[in-house]
């Protein structure tokens, strides 16, 4: 059964777009970025993270700018296999050169152990 916003032919919020919900939610993934990383300075990420694998720190807002794709993915797996293995699974880490589609399959089958 459709919900209400179904039968009128309204879209549900999940679905609309920046324009839809206000003013201030094109900006909202520099927001999330922004908690992203004070969460990871809290458990030491740069120190723990980012010195083993002789990588910079991130950026405000790293994420939330598509800049460098292959860069980015590499640094998100990098940080998915530490939170990983910092929460008490082993995780191998992933390469550079990994082929990405097997690296996330990897993240997701771990995450979904827990």
């Amino acid at each position: 059964e459709e919900g209400a916003a179904g039968r009128r032919g309204e879209r549900e919020p999940s679905e609309e777009g920046p324009a839809e919900r206000g003013p201030g939610a094109a900006f909202h993934m520099f927001v999330l970025m922004e908690d992203l990383l004070d969460k990871l300075k809290l458990l030491s990420y740069e120190e723990e993270a980012l010195r083993r694998h002789n990588m910079r720190p991130l950026s405000r807002h790293y994420f939330a700018l598509p800049t460098n794709p292959g860069e980015q993915f590499f640094m998100f797996c990098t940080l998915a296999a530490w939170l990983i293995s910092k929460a008490g699974h082993p995780f191998e880490q992933p390469q550079e050169y990994d082929d990405p589609n097997a690296v996330i399959s990897n993240v997701l089958l771990e995450l979904r152990s827990f």
